[in-house]
Formats: structure tokens, sequence, C-alpha cells
């Protein structure tokens, strides 16, 4: 047992950071249950500032919120609200790059504004001089195809080094290579997550999300330790429209959430471009919808910065790096290698000038090159080594340069 000369010359445990008054009225006001962003505008535009609201009455309130929500406002801020206010300080407290963004701060993203249902209050971890850059979108689909995620990268690189900031959503697939291709450009990416900010989601990106935290940003606008919840995802998809000058879809099959992306981009007037891809491909026929609908069909980098009229030649001087030219329509590994860059098999060269570009299955490659199906498999197992195809679902294979 510790004695009272011990008792007496223990420090006191250090008082956990407190918020400032305005901030913690914001913070309440997000962590009330049953209050949504478009009803929480509703009554900051009524009442103004967030601490107006929780001095009103709940008759005051009940015309504007309903009954049970005004009776929750009017009334003391309860433990679980307490608790997740505290844990917030200590989040704040922990990193200078940790910040909270309220509607009524100078650096709140202007393109949210526009939209009816802007966050009242945004977690960011990162840098936010890149909300203040005009950014594009670059999403597309999880299932993504190593061609895919190789030209979403090439896209991201170098739209970046054009100056655009480049937002997705950190899902596996398109949306991770879209946030490698910028960070490996030098360039800045925002991640918009379904999750806490705090929280590693998918846990496969827990490097990736390290990197984007540090030189990117990764923005949230639910609670802090919320975990990954079906319902979050597609919110999270207007935000990633509404800080963007356009949408960029790479791969997408027609029930992607990424047309909800486009769509809710269309909606708020921005640019909506697609990629097009093989008509045999389950991952083209979004964007090839998307084209139908009006989207703008893109080959190159070029053709996404003279839309935006962005002016290619103000980027750093970098941009000329081998193989990273902005107007470059995919990265070098899916260019056309020059007849003596790669030095390949007879048979293997035969078996690549019958694959063509499309998705092409086991049997159709028997078909046209009249070899067995033995020799054609192991054939195929060697340029799948090289890196010269790739294995798709349905034992088909597609040829990646």
């Amino acid at each position: 047992m510790p004695s009272l000369a011990d008792s007496a010359v223990r420090a006191p445990d250090p008082a956990p950071p407190a918020l400032d008054p305005e901030r913690s009225a914001w913070l309440r006001l997000t962590l009330t249950p049953g209050l949504g962003p478009a009803t929480a505008r509703r009554l900051l535009a009524v009442f103004g500032l967030p601490d107006a609201i929780f001095a009103a009455s709940a008759t005051t309130l009940a015309p504007h919120a309903g009954e049970a929500l005004a009776r929750e406002l009017a009334g003391p801020a309860s433990a679980a609200q307490r608790e997740a206010m505290q844990a917030t300080a200590r989040w704040l407290a922990h990193s200078p790059s940790h910040h909270l963004l309220t509607l009524a701060d100078r650096l709140y993203p202007p393109g949210l504004l526009e939209m009816s249902d802007p966050p009242p209050l945004l977690y960011a971890a990162g840098r936010l001089d890149l909300l203040t850059r005009p950014a594009l979108a670059i999403v597309g689909s999880r299932s993504a195809t190593r061609q895919g995620e190789a030209t979403a990268e090439a896209f991201a690189a170098g739209l970046a080094r054009a100056g655009l900031s480049i937002v997705s959503g950190l899902a596996l697939g398109i949306d991770a290579a879209a946030h490698r291709g910028a960070l490996e450009a030098g360039g800045g990416t925002i991640a918009v997550v379904g999750t806490g900010a705090d929280v590693i989601y998918p846990a496969a990106h827990r490097a990736l999300t390290a990197r984007i935290r540090e030189h990117g940003l990764v923005l949230s606008e639910v609670p802090l330790g919320t975990p990954a919840i079906a319902f979050n995802f597609p919110r999270r998809n207007r935000l990633i429209a509404g800080l963007s000058r356009g949408v960029l879809v790479v791969e997408a099959a027609l029930r992607s959430g990424s047309l909800i992306t486009a769509r809710l981009a269309a909606e708020q007037g921005r640019e909506v471009f697609a990629i097009p891809g093989s008509i045999h491909s389950p991952v083209a026929k979004g964007c090839h919808r998307l084209i139908r609908e009006g989207a703008k069909l893109v080959e190159s980098v070029q053709d996404v910065l003279e839309d935006l009229r962005i002016d290619s030649r103000a980027s750093s001087a970098g941009d000329n790096a081998p193989g990273a030219a902005p107007g470059a329509a995919c990265p070098p590994a899916m260019a056309d290698a020059a007849p003596d860059a790669v030095q390949r098999d007879p048979a293997q060269q035969a078996l690549l000038d019958a694959l063509g570009h499309d998705p092409v299955s086991l049997d159709a490659l028997a078909e046209r090159t009249g070899r067995p199906a033995g020799e054609l498999s192991a054939l195929l197992l060697e340029l799948e080594l090289a890196q010269d195809i790739e294995r798709l679902p349905g034992d088909r294979y597609q040829r990646l340069r």
C-alpha cells in the first residue's frame, strides 16, 4: 500500500484537453441522435450558431425539429455525447494535423456549401491546404483489373502534376490506385472515408492511409471511432462529388457505387468523365452507360485538362519525367513496347497477338491458335508471371501491354 509520503509527491493526473465552447457546441450538435445535416442546417438558418440552438427552449425548437428532437436539444448533453466530445478533444490534441472544420470556418470547403445538406462538421487529418486547390475525383470498381488500376494511377499522377488535388474514397481497387498515383507524383490527394477519420478501413490500407495522413488529407463527416457501416459509404459519395470540379470514372459495373458519385456530380453541376473499355468487360459497362448518358469520353489526361480549362504547362518541372507526361493515356507498363524492347519466345508472342486487347476465354484462344488447352495454359502462366497478361474471373485472360 502506498505511503502518505508517496501520495504527497505523486504528480496529479493531467487534466483531459478541453474544446473551446464554440467547437463544443458544433460537436454536440452533430452528435445529437436523429439530427441529420439537412435538419441541422435548417436549425442553423433559424437560430444562428449552435450555442443559440441549445439555449432555445423545446417549445421554440419544436416547430423546426419536431418535439422529440427539440427535447433532446433543449436538455443537457448526454453521457455518451460528453464522452465523445472528450475523445475528440484528445484526438485534436494528439497531433497538429488533426482538425475540426465547421460550417462557420474559413477553410470549410466552398464546394460543399453548394450542396443541400453540407455536413455541419468535418473531421480532417492531414493538409488542409489541399481544400483550397481545384480538385478532381477519380473513382471506380473495387474489383478492378490490373489494367484499370494502372490507368487510374497514371491519370491521377498526370492530373496531380497539373495542380489538381485527387479526391477518392480509399476503397479497394480504383480508389486506392488513384490515391497512390497522386502520392507517387508528389501531388495532393484527399481520401473521403465512410468511417471515423481515426479508423483504418479497409485494414489492407493501413500503410496507404498513413501516407495520405502525412502527405494528403483524410476527411470524414462521421464521429471518431465510427466503424465501417454500409449506410455511410453511399453518403460519403456526395462529398467526393462536392469537393471536386469533376468526376472521372475508371472501370465500373452497372451497379457500382461509382455511378452514384457520377450522378451526384452531374446534379451538382460538375463534369463527368469516363474511360471506355472492352465491350466484353463487366467493369466497363458502367462507364459505357455514363458515356451514352452524356459523360465525356476521355482517352488521355490532356482530354480532362482541356475540358476543365487547366493549362498543363503550368504544372511543376517534374511533369516531364519519363513516362509521366500529362497527356499520357496510360502508364509505360501498358503501352505497346517497341518491337525490340521486349524479347519473347515466338510462341509467347504469337499467343499475345492472338489475345488482342479484349478479355478472351481459354476456349476462344484454343480456337484462334489451334493449340491444345494444356499447352496454352503453360504459355499463359509464363505470360502472367512476366506481367504481360492478367487472369480475370471466369477463366478469361487480358493483355496488359
